[in-house]
């Protein structure tokens, strides 16, 4: 694969919010002393992190097209499962260098440029088609975690994660974090000292859920199907509230997970859920977003925000003031800080929650909850109707603040073009 090295993308690290560093002004021919320096702007440690994955990221080879993927992964599919042999699907040594291939030949360059905005997402396993996916159906979920493009997937975050977090600037432990990033990720590493376990909550990741497994592993809850409002505070441990000596000792030896989701599904789904139901944001933030972005918005009792009021209120918001709805996961968990031994998906939350029970050992009886009969998914077909009835400056400039979010978790750039929003 041919290697073509392409200078850092400047235009993505100087959006809104995360200034570009200033450049000297040329020397004149006639004159040998070097020319005066301004010191740059100050930078927020977002965007310097932001700054810093993107330039190394700039620097991998041309990335293989989409169709090179697909004839790729298809044709590892009819190979690997010999004739006659039974059990999972068994990833030969030929598929295993073809995700060392694309992880370092840069994949994540071809998401951060929106080359993969077209690739359709995984098929979901058989196990967790509709509303199944619990514990029982083994079948299913043993097909979930062989199957070829998933490990493909997985192989591909995992070197993308080490790459970017390998960075010489890059934080390596929390203790390097500063003292707000550190408080606001130790607040949502969630403790089970019982099963030896930290789980990093992403609100709009199926937290919720999560949360009710927490209680009923720690027996504050009797079932995870109990009907009651979630408390988010009590019967919970939280990390930030131990000692650093408990902190370091557990970051050390338990295991580790999170679940991840494509950022802007996340963001509609917070806008949705906050806006259009939730009276307390909509007093809090509402109020304020349609005042501040709507002519003669005063009399407004914010439950009738818009999608594009919304986007602009995130544009002008610092990232580490933001609620932790709309907080990009990488400022809420610190994948580089700390070394999480799992990355679920939500659009595999069954199948990647069902490995998760498993790996810790917890009781045969306890399963991953059902869908809520009230909750309103975002479908497909919901996120094209926002996205295309937004302004595409908006969605344009909004990206640097969740860019390590799409290219961490291999997530493509939302598709806004005419051709696509034609559809």
């Amino acid at each position: 694969m041919a290697a073509a090295f392409l200078p850092p993308p400047a235009a993505v690290t100087a959006g809104r919010g995360c200034p570009a560093s200033p450049r000297a002004p040329a020397a004149s021919r006639h004159s040998f002393s070097p020319p005066p320096l301004s010191p740059p702007p100050p930078r927020s440690p977002a965007c310097g992190a932001e700054a810093r994955a993107l330039s190394s990221l700039a620097m991998l080879p041309r990335p293989p097209f989409p169709g090179e993927v697909r004839r790729a992964v298809a044709a590892g599919r009819s190979r690997s499962r010999p004739r006659g042999a039974g059990g999972g699907t068994v990833l030969l040594p030929s598929m295993l260098m073809f995700g060392v291939i694309l992880a370092s030949s840069g994949l994540l360059l071809m998401i951060e440029k929106g080359i993969l905005a077209e690739v359709k997402p995984l098929h979901p396993a058989a196990g967790e088609r509709g509303h199944g996916g619990g514990r029982g159906h083994g079948a299913g979920e043993e097909e979930a975690h062989g199957d070829l493009e998933y490990e493909v997937l997985q192989d591909i975050r995992n070197r993308t994660i080490r790459a970017v977090c390998g960075q010489r600037a890059m934080p390596r432990s929390v203790w390097e974090l500063p003292v707000g990033q550190r408080r606001t990720v130790l607040r949502h590493l969630l403790v089970s000292d019982k099963y030896r376990f930290l789980y990093c909550y992403v609100p709009k990741v199926a937290c919720s859920n999560w949360k009710r497994i927490l209680k009923v592993l720690d027996g504050a809850l009797e079932s995870v199907d109990v009907k009651l409002k979630m408390d988010h505070k009590s019967d919970l441990v939280f990390l930030g509230d131990m000692k650093p000596e408990e902190i370091s000792y557990r970051l050390k030896n338990y295991f580790k997970f999170i679940f991840v989701r494509n950022p802007m599904e996340r963001l509609l789904s917070a806008y949705r859920n906050k806006f259009g139901e939730i009276k307390e944001y909509q007093q809090k933030y509402g109020v304020e977003i349609v005042r501040r972005y709507r002519k003669n918005g005063g009399n407004s009792a914010g439950d009738d925000v818009t999608f594009s009021e919304f986007l602009r209120y995130l544009l002008d918001e610092e990232v580490e003031r933001m609620n932790e709805h709309w907080m990009p996961i990488y400022n809420l968990c610190q994948p580089c800080a700390v070394r999480y031994d799992f990355i679920g998906s939500y659009e595999r939350l069954h199948a990647d929650a069902d490995h998760v029970l498993r790996r810790v050992h917890s009781p045969s009886f306890i399963r991953f909850p059902e869908r809520q009969a009230w909750y309103k998914p975002v479908t497909a077909e919901t996120l094209h109707y926002y996205l295309c009835n937004s302004q595409r400056r908006l969605i344009k400039e909004l990206l640097p603040k969740y860019i390590l979010d799409f290219s961490l978790f291999a997530y493509p750039l939302p598709n806004i073009t005419s051709e696509f929003c034609r559809q």
